[in-house]
Protein backbone atom coordinates (compact mmCIF):
# COMPACT_ATOMS: atom_id res chain seq x y z
CA UNK A 1 0.00 0.00 0.00
CA UNK A 2 1.38 3.41 -0.60
CA UNK A 3 0.06 5.56 2.01
CA UNK A 4 -1.20 9.26 0.86
CA UNK A 5 0.38 10.38 3.82
CA UNK A 6 4.37 9.40 3.80
CA UNK A 7 5.14 12.46 1.38
CA UNK A 8 7.18 13.59 3.41
CA UNK A 9 10.40 11.25 4.09
CA UNK A 10 11.99 10.87 7.95
CA UNK A 11 15.05 11.80 7.50
CA UNK A 12 18.67 9.76 8.89
CA UNK A 13 18.04 10.10 13.00
CA UNK A 14 21.41 10.77 14.38
CA UNK A 15 23.95 8.21 16.00
CA UNK A 16 23.46 9.96 19.65
CA UNK A 17 19.51 9.79 19.20
CA UNK A 18 19.79 6.45 18.23
CA UNK A 19 22.08 5.66 21.45
CA UNK A 20 19.58 6.78 23.76
CA UNK A 21 17.34 4.71 23.15
CA UNK A 22 16.78 1.93 25.47
CA UNK A 23 14.57 -0.93 24.13
CA UNK A 24 16.89 -3.83 23.54
CA UNK A 25 14.85 -4.27 19.54
CA UNK A 26 17.11 -1.77 17.41
CA UNK A 27 18.59 0.01 20.61
CA UNK A 28 22.08 0.70 18.44
CA UNK A 29 21.20 -0.27 15.64
CA UNK A 30 19.35 0.26 12.26
CA UNK A 31 18.42 -3.43 12.34
CA UNK A 32 14.53 -4.40 11.77
CA UNK A 33 12.27 -6.05 14.23
CA UNK A 34 12.74 -9.56 13.12
CA UNK A 35 10.02 -12.42 14.40
CA UNK A 36 12.56 -13.27 17.39
CA UNK A 37 13.08 -10.28 18.99
CA UNK A 38 9.26 -8.68 19.22
CA UNK A 39 7.74 -7.34 21.98
CA UNK A 40 5.44 -10.11 23.69
CA UNK A 41 1.92 -7.75 23.14
CA UNK A 42 3.17 -7.79 19.36
CA UNK A 43 4.10 -11.97 19.51
CA UNK A 44 0.70 -12.26 20.71
CA UNK A 45 -1.21 -11.13 17.86
CA UNK A 46 -2.54 -13.75 15.64
CA UNK A 47 -3.05 -13.84 11.64
CA UNK A 48 -6.29 -13.13 9.98
CA UNK A 49 -5.12 -13.52 6.42
CA UNK A 50 -7.69 -16.34 6.50
CA UNK A 51 -10.83 -14.25 7.50
CA UNK A 52 -10.10 -12.07 3.50
CA UNK A 53 -12.02 -13.52 0.76
CA UNK A 54 -10.83 -11.94 -2.54
CA UNK A 55 -13.52 -10.25 -4.89
CA UNK A 56 -14.69 -12.36 -7.58
CA UNK A 57 -15.00 -11.82 -11.65
CA UNK A 58 -18.51 -12.32 -10.85
CA UNK A 59 -18.46 -9.14 -8.84
CA UNK A 60 -16.25 -7.11 -11.42
CA UNK A 61 -18.33 -8.34 -14.35
CA UNK A 62 -21.78 -6.61 -12.52
CA UNK A 63 -19.55 -3.21 -11.35
CA UNK A 64 -19.03 -3.14 -15.50
CA UNK A 65 -22.69 -3.68 -15.98
CA UNK A 66 -23.89 -0.92 -13.35
CA UNK A 67 -20.85 0.86 -15.10
CA UNK A 68 -22.80 0.41 -18.27
CA UNK A 69 -25.98 1.63 -16.68
CA UNK A 70 -24.25 4.82 -15.45
CA UNK A 71 -22.95 5.79 -18.47
CA UNK A 72 -26.45 5.89 -20.18
CA UNK A 73 -27.53 7.96 -17.15
CA UNK A 74 -24.74 10.67 -18.16
CA UNK A 75 -24.68 10.26 -21.82
CA UNK A 76 -21.81 8.81 -22.13
CA UNK A 77 -20.74 6.47 -25.04
CA UNK A 78 -18.03 4.91 -23.53
CA UNK A 79 -15.07 5.14 -21.24
CA UNK A 80 -11.36 4.42 -21.08
CA UNK A 81 -9.75 2.87 -17.88
CA UNK A 82 -5.87 3.12 -18.02
CA UNK A 83 -3.75 1.75 -15.29
CA UNK A 84 -4.53 2.75 -11.92
CA UNK A 85 -7.41 2.14 -9.43
CA UNK A 86 -10.22 2.04 -11.75
CA UNK A 87 -8.72 -0.23 -13.55
CA UNK A 88 -8.07 -3.02 -10.58
CA UNK A 89 -11.85 -1.98 -9.42
CA UNK A 90 -13.29 -3.26 -13.04
CA UNK A 91 -11.10 -6.05 -14.66
CA UNK A 92 -9.00 -6.67 -11.83
CA UNK A 93 -5.39 -6.23 -14.05
CA UNK A 94 -2.59 -4.53 -12.34
CA UNK A 95 -1.17 -2.77 -14.98
CA UNK A 96 2.12 -0.20 -15.28
CA UNK A 97 3.70 1.17 -18.43
CA UNK A 98 4.69 4.28 -17.85
CA UNK A 99 4.57 6.07 -21.33
CA UNK A 100 3.05 3.10 -23.42
CA UNK A 101 -0.49 3.38 -23.77
CA UNK A 102 -2.00 0.33 -22.43
CA UNK A 103 -6.44 0.53 -22.32
CA UNK A 104 -9.58 -0.80 -21.39
CA UNK A 105 -12.28 1.16 -23.42
CA UNK A 106 -16.09 -0.15 -22.14
CA UNK A 107 -18.70 0.86 -24.46
CA UNK A 108 -22.07 1.38 -23.07
CA UNK A 109 -23.03 -1.42 -25.59
CA UNK A 110 -21.25 -3.29 -27.17
CA UNK A 111 -18.05 -5.03 -26.24
CA UNK A 112 -15.15 -3.82 -24.14
CA UNK A 113 -11.24 -3.85 -26.08
CA UNK A 114 -8.13 -3.49 -24.92
CA UNK A 115 -5.07 -1.64 -27.08
CA UNK A 116 -1.76 -2.82 -25.65
CA UNK A 117 1.55 -2.41 -26.88
CA UNK A 118 2.20 -5.96 -29.24
CA UNK A 119 5.54 -6.71 -27.34
CA UNK A 120 3.48 -6.65 -23.70
CA UNK A 121 0.77 -8.61 -25.28
CA UNK A 122 1.54 -12.51 -23.23
CA UNK A 123 1.90 -10.51 -20.31
CA UNK A 124 -2.06 -8.45 -20.97
CA UNK A 125 -3.63 -11.42 -22.31
CA UNK A 126 -2.81 -13.55 -18.68
CA UNK A 127 -4.43 -10.86 -16.82
CA UNK A 128 -7.34 -10.06 -19.55
CA UNK A 129 -8.25 -13.91 -18.46
CA UNK A 130 -9.28 -13.75 -15.11
CA UNK A 131 -11.05 -10.23 -16.21
CA UNK A 132 -14.54 -10.31 -17.26
CA UNK A 133 -15.40 -11.54 -20.63
CA UNK A 134 -11.59 -12.82 -20.60
CA UNK A 135 -12.44 -15.77 -22.50
CA UNK A 136 -12.52 -14.54 -26.25
CA UNK A 137 -11.38 -10.61 -25.65
CA UNK A 138 -11.07 -8.33 -28.37
CA UNK A 139 -7.00 -7.02 -28.14
CA UNK A 140 -5.53 -4.60 -30.49
CA UNK A 141 -2.11 -4.42 -30.63
CA UNK A 142 0.31 -1.51 -31.58
CA UNK A 143 4.06 -1.87 -32.56
CA UNK A 144 6.26 1.03 -31.38
CA UNK A 145 6.13 2.71 -34.80
CA UNK A 146 2.30 2.93 -34.56
CA UNK A 147 -0.24 4.62 -32.85
CA UNK A 148 -2.41 3.28 -30.27
CA UNK A 149 -4.91 6.63 -30.77
CA UNK A 150 -5.77 5.07 -33.57
CA UNK A 151 -6.54 1.40 -32.58
CA UNK A 152 -8.82 3.65 -29.84
CA UNK A 153 -10.55 5.42 -32.79
CA UNK A 154 -11.11 2.20 -35.13
CA UNK A 155 -12.02 0.03 -31.88
CA UNK A 156 -15.24 2.93 -31.16
CA UNK A 157 -15.76 3.48 -35.16
CA UNK A 158 -16.62 -0.09 -35.19
CA UNK A 159 -18.95 -0.34 -32.29
CA UNK A 160 -20.92 2.80 -33.78
CA UNK A 161 -19.57 5.60 -31.67
CA UNK A 162 -17.68 7.94 -33.84
CA UNK A 163 -19.32 11.60 -32.54
CA UNK A 164 -20.69 11.61 -29.16
CA UNK A 165 -19.26 11.42 -25.91
CA UNK A 166 -16.06 9.47 -24.54
CA UNK A 167 -15.48 9.31 -20.24
CA UNK A 168 -12.08 9.37 -19.64
CA UNK A 169 -11.00 8.32 -16.15
CA UNK A 170 -9.70 10.83 -13.86
CA UNK A 171 -6.25 10.06 -13.24
CA UNK A 172 -5.41 9.03 -17.25
CA UNK A 173 -2.36 11.23 -18.49
CA UNK A 174 -3.11 14.48 -20.79
CA UNK A 175 -0.42 12.83 -23.01
CA UNK A 176 -3.43 9.93 -23.77
CA UNK A 177 -6.21 12.03 -24.01
CA UNK A 178 -5.02 14.35 -26.23
CA UNK A 179 -3.97 11.69 -28.40
CA UNK A 180 -7.26 10.34 -28.36
CA UNK A 181 -8.74 13.23 -28.96
CA UNK A 182 -6.35 14.29 -32.57
CA UNK A 183 -7.64 10.28 -33.47
CA UNK A 184 -10.86 11.00 -33.00
CA UNK A 185 -12.13 14.68 -33.85
CA UNK A 186 -15.44 13.99 -33.99
CA UNK A 187 -15.76 12.40 -30.33
CA UNK A 188 -16.22 14.68 -27.40
CA UNK A 189 -13.91 13.92 -24.13
CA UNK A 190 -15.74 13.92 -21.05
CA UNK A 191 -14.89 13.09 -17.51
CA UNK A 192 -15.62 9.64 -16.91
CA UNK A 193 -15.72 10.34 -12.67
CA UNK A 194 -19.37 10.18 -12.68
CA UNK A 195 -19.36 6.22 -13.47
CA UNK A 196 -16.43 5.60 -11.92
CA UNK A 197 -16.62 7.27 -9.10
CA UNK A 198 -20.68 6.36 -9.38
CA UNK A 199 -19.83 2.78 -9.11
CA UNK A 200 -17.04 3.02 -6.68
CA UNK A 201 -18.54 5.71 -3.65
CA UNK A 202 -21.29 2.90 -3.04
CA UNK A 203 -19.84 -0.58 -1.49
CA UNK A 204 -21.20 -3.69 -1.98
CA UNK A 205 -21.28 -6.11 1.18
CA UNK A 206 -18.25 -7.86 -0.33
CA UNK A 207 -16.34 -4.74 0.30
CA UNK A 208 -17.53 -3.19 3.53
CA UNK A 209 -16.27 -6.55 5.04
CA UNK A 210 -12.95 -6.27 3.51
CA UNK A 211 -13.05 -2.61 4.95
CA UNK A 212 -14.07 -3.59 8.46
CA UNK A 213 -11.29 -6.00 8.60
CA UNK A 214 -8.85 -3.56 7.41
CA UNK A 215 -9.83 -1.13 9.88
CA UNK A 216 -9.71 -4.35 13.29
CA UNK A 217 -6.63 -5.17 12.16
CA UNK A 218 -4.83 -1.67 12.15
CA UNK A 219 -6.53 -1.37 15.38
CA UNK A 220 -4.85 -4.07 16.80
CA UNK A 221 -1.53 -3.62 15.39
CA UNK A 222 -1.45 -0.04 17.12
CA UNK A 223 -2.96 -1.27 20.65
CA UNK A 224 0.36 -3.83 20.22
CA UNK A 225 2.59 -1.26 18.94
CA UNK A 226 1.10 0.90 22.45
CA UNK A 227 1.82 -1.40 24.56
CA UNK A 228 5.63 -1.68 23.22
CA UNK A 229 6.26 1.81 23.32
CA UNK A 230 9.14 2.75 25.86
CA UNK A 231 10.51 6.09 26.14
CA UNK A 232 13.54 7.03 24.01
CA UNK A 233 12.13 5.25 21.00
CA UNK A 234 12.78 6.93 17.29
CA UNK A 235 10.02 8.06 15.19
CA UNK A 236 11.60 5.04 12.65
CA UNK A 237 11.72 2.50 15.66
CA UNK A 238 8.19 2.97 16.39
CA UNK A 239 7.22 2.90 12.41
CA UNK A 240 9.10 -0.46 11.88
CA UNK A 241 7.03 -1.98 15.44
CA UNK A 242 3.76 -0.99 12.89
CA UNK A 243 5.15 -2.66 9.98
CA UNK A 244 6.16 -6.19 11.92
CA UNK A 245 2.99 -5.74 13.55
CA UNK A 246 0.98 -5.95 10.45
CA UNK A 247 3.12 -8.78 9.29
CA UNK A 248 2.52 -10.68 12.36
CA UNK A 249 -1.29 -9.98 11.27
CA UNK A 250 -0.90 -10.86 7.77
CA UNK A 251 -1.87 -7.71 6.29
CA UNK A 252 0.39 -5.41 4.70
CA UNK A 253 0.64 -1.65 6.53
CA UNK A 254 2.62 1.14 7.79
CA UNK A 255 2.15 4.43 9.51
CA UNK A 256 3.24 7.22 9.90
CA UNK A 257 4.16 8.80 13.98
CA UNK A 258 4.21 12.61 15.22
CA UNK A 259 5.67 13.39 18.62
CA UNK A 260 5.15 16.71 20.73
CA UNK A 261 4.61 19.82 19.02
CA UNK A 262 4.86 18.23 15.46
CA UNK A 263 1.82 16.13 15.98
CA UNK A 264 0.46 19.66 15.54
CA UNK A 265 1.36 19.55 12.13
CA UNK A 266 -1.45 17.36 10.85
CA UNK A 267 1.38 15.44 8.11
CA UNK A 268 4.33 15.61 10.19
CA UNK A 269 7.20 16.72 9.83
CA UNK A 270 10.68 15.47 8.64
CA UNK A 271 12.58 16.28 11.73
CA UNK A 272 13.50 13.25 13.64
CA UNK A 273 11.56 13.03 16.84
CA UNK A 274 12.12 11.09 20.03
CA UNK A 275 9.18 9.46 22.33
CA UNK A 276 9.89 11.14 25.79
CA UNK A 277 7.42 10.17 28.95
CA UNK A 278 4.35 12.63 29.14
CA UNK A 279 4.86 13.25 25.70
CA UNK A 280 1.73 12.95 22.82
CA UNK A 281 1.50 11.27 20.11
CA UNK A 282 0.14 10.34 17.07
CA UNK A 283 0.27 7.44 14.83
CA UNK A 284 -1.59 7.68 11.51
CA UNK A 285 -2.35 5.14 8.15
CA UNK A 286 -3.15 2.12 7.75
CA UNK A 287 -3.45 -1.40 6.08
CA UNK A 288 -4.82 -3.26 2.85
CA UNK A 289 -6.87 -6.22 2.74
CA UNK A 290 -7.45 -7.83 -0.47
CA UNK A 291 -7.18 -3.77 -1.97
CA UNK A 292 -9.00 -2.22 0.38
CA UNK A 293 -7.35 0.24 2.50
CA UNK A 294 -7.93 1.16 6.34
CA UNK A 295 -7.72 4.89 7.52
CA UNK A 296 -7.10 5.09 11.42
CA UNK A 297 -5.29 7.66 13.52
CA UNK A 298 -4.89 7.83 17.56
CA UNK A 299 -3.28 10.48 19.69
CA UNK A 300 -2.25 9.16 22.83
CA UNK A 301 0.09 10.42 25.47
CA UNK A 302 2.97 8.28 26.59
CA UNK A 303 2.55 7.71 30.46
CA UNK A 304 0.81 10.74 31.77
CA UNK A 305 1.28 14.13 30.82
CA UNK A 306 2.69 16.87 32.67
CA UNK A 307 0.24 18.85 35.26
CA UNK A 308 0.64 21.78 34.01
CA UNK A 309 -0.64 20.90 30.33
CA UNK A 310 -2.75 17.76 31.36
CA UNK A 311 -5.81 19.96 31.61
CA UNK A 312 -5.31 21.05 28.31
CA UNK A 313 -4.58 18.18 26.86
CA UNK A 314 -7.51 16.50 27.95
CA UNK A 315 -10.01 19.25 26.84
CA UNK A 316 -8.78 19.50 23.86
CA UNK A 317 -9.30 15.58 23.27
CA UNK A 318 -12.65 15.73 24.38
CA UNK A 319 -14.01 18.24 22.15
CA UNK A 320 -11.87 16.52 19.45
CA UNK A 321 -13.64 13.45 20.62
CA UNK A 322 -17.21 15.06 21.16
CA UNK A 323 -16.51 16.12 17.22
CA UNK A 324 -16.05 13.14 15.86
CA UNK A 325 -19.39 11.78 17.65
CA UNK A 326 -21.33 14.76 16.32
CA UNK A 327 -20.22 14.00 12.62
CA UNK A 328 -21.09 10.04 13.41
CA UNK A 329 -24.41 11.54 14.17
CA UNK A 330 -25.24 13.58 11.99
CA UNK A 331 -24.05 11.19 8.98
CA UNK A 332 -27.10 9.43 7.34
CA UNK A 333 -28.46 8.91 3.75
CA UNK A 334 -29.98 11.77 1.94
CA UNK A 335 -27.73 14.56 4.30
CA UNK A 336 -25.22 16.61 2.08
CA UNK A 337 -21.30 15.76 2.36
CA UNK A 338 -20.74 19.27 3.73
CA UNK A 339 -23.35 18.92 6.38
CA UNK A 340 -21.49 16.53 7.99
CA UNK A 341 -18.09 18.39 8.12
CA UNK A 342 -20.74 21.03 9.89
CA UNK A 343 -21.20 19.36 12.73
CA UNK A 344 -17.93 18.62 13.88
CA UNK A 345 -17.02 21.94 12.95
CA UNK A 346 -19.12 23.32 15.23
CA UNK A 347 -18.47 21.14 18.07
CA UNK A 348 -14.87 22.75 17.58
CA UNK A 349 -15.86 26.45 16.82
CA UNK A 350 -18.37 26.55 19.74
CA UNK A 351 -15.46 24.85 22.06
CA UNK A 352 -13.24 27.93 21.62
CA UNK A 353 -11.06 26.54 18.52
CA UNK A 354 -12.20 28.55 15.80
CA UNK A 355 -13.29 29.93 13.92
CA UNK A 356 -13.21 28.11 10.34
CA UNK A 357 -9.87 26.55 9.80
CA UNK A 358 -8.17 27.91 12.14
CA UNK A 359 -7.27 24.69 14.73
CA UNK A 360 -9.39 22.78 13.00
CA UNK A 361 -7.53 23.33 9.79
CA UNK A 362 -8.48 20.53 7.37
CA UNK A 363 -11.73 18.73 6.38
CA UNK A 364 -13.61 16.40 7.98
CA UNK A 365 -13.04 13.73 5.75
CA UNK A 366 -12.28 11.91 2.47
CA UNK A 367 -14.06 8.63 0.89
CA UNK A 368 -12.63 5.29 1.16
CA UNK A 369 -12.30 2.09 -0.67
CA UNK A 370 -9.56 0.61 -2.82
CA UNK A 371 -7.45 4.39 -2.42
CA UNK A 372 -7.11 5.74 0.97
CA UNK A 373 -8.91 8.78 -0.25
CA UNK A 374 -11.15 8.55 -3.17
CA UNK A 375 -14.73 10.12 -3.63
CA UNK A 376 -16.81 11.19 -1.92
CA UNK A 377 -15.22 14.37 0.50
CA UNK A 378 -16.49 15.52 3.97
CA UNK A 379 -15.81 19.27 2.93
CA UNK A 380 -17.69 22.42 2.95
CA UNK A 381 -19.42 23.67 -0.31
CA UNK A 382 -19.93 19.50 -1.01
CA UNK A 383 -23.54 19.47 -1.80
CA UNK A 384 -23.55 15.43 -2.87
CA UNK A 385 -25.50 14.03 -0.90
CA UNK A 386 -24.52 10.48 1.22
CA UNK A 387 -25.84 7.42 0.29
CA UNK A 388 -26.36 3.46 1.65
CA UNK A 389 -22.86 1.89 2.27
CA UNK A 390 -20.74 5.18 1.10
CA UNK A 391 -17.51 4.50 3.49
CA UNK A 392 -15.41 7.79 4.60
CA UNK A 393 -13.05 8.51 6.79
CA UNK A 394 -14.07 10.65 9.84
CA UNK A 395 -11.29 12.39 11.55
CA UNK A 396 -11.73 15.89 13.31
CA UNK A 397 -8.68 17.60 14.92
CA UNK A 398 -7.37 20.40 16.88
CA UNK A 399 -3.98 21.20 16.22
CA UNK A 400 -2.06 24.03 18.59
CA UNK A 401 1.30 24.77 16.53
CA UNK A 402 4.38 24.66 18.72
CA UNK A 403 2.33 22.80 21.62
CA UNK A 404 0.35 19.52 20.56
CA UNK A 405 -2.45 18.44 18.12
CA UNK A 406 -5.03 15.62 18.47
CA UNK A 407 -6.94 14.02 15.58
CA UNK A 408 -8.68 11.10 15.96
CA UNK A 409 -10.11 9.03 12.62
CA UNK A 410 -11.83 6.22 12.24
CA UNK A 411 -13.40 4.64 9.13
CA UNK A 412 -17.19 5.26 8.72
CA UNK A 413 -20.06 3.25 6.68
CA UNK A 414 -23.25 5.06 5.80
CA UNK A 415 -26.30 2.59 6.60
CA UNK A 416 -29.37 2.50 5.78
CA UNK A 417 -30.55 4.52 8.86
CA UNK A 418 -27.29 6.49 9.88
CA UNK A 419 -24.04 5.90 10.02
CA UNK A 420 -21.27 3.12 11.98
CA UNK A 421 -17.52 3.29 12.53
CA UNK A 422 -15.80 0.12 11.91
CA UNK A 423 -13.78 0.76 15.16
CA UNK A 424 -14.94 2.30 18.84
CA UNK A 425 -14.02 5.76 19.48
CA UNK A 426 -10.67 6.09 20.97
CA UNK A 427 -11.92 6.95 25.32
CA UNK A 428 -9.00 9.16 26.63
CA UNK A 429 -5.43 10.43 25.81
CA UNK A 430 -4.12 8.28 28.68
CA UNK A 431 -6.07 4.98 27.90
CA UNK A 432 -6.54 5.25 23.81
CA UNK A 433 -7.49 1.39 23.09
CA UNK A 434 -9.43 0.97 26.41
CA UNK A 435 -11.26 -3.03 26.21
CA UNK A 436 -11.28 -3.68 22.74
Amino acid sequence: MISRRRFLEVGAVTAGITAASPFAYGAATDEKCDASSRPPSLAALKSRKSEAVPITGEERYDRQERARKLMGENALDAIVLMEGTSLKYFTGIRWWGGERMFALVLPAKGSAFYVCPAFEEDRAREQIANAPSGERPDVRTWQEDESPYQRVAQGLKERGVTTGKLGIEETVHFVFSDGIARASPQVTLKSATPVTAGCRMIKSPHEISLMRLASQVTLAAYKAVYHALREGMTQQQVEDLIAAAYEQLGFPGEASVQVGEYSALPHGSNTPQVVREGSVVMIDDGCTVEGYQSDITRTFVLGKAPEKVRDKMNKVFDVVHRAQAAALAAARPGVQCGSVDAAARKVITDAGYGPDYKYFTHRLGHGMGMDMHEWPYLVRGNTSLLQTNMTTSNEPGIYLRGAFGVRLEDDMHVTENGAELFTPQSPSLEDPFGKM
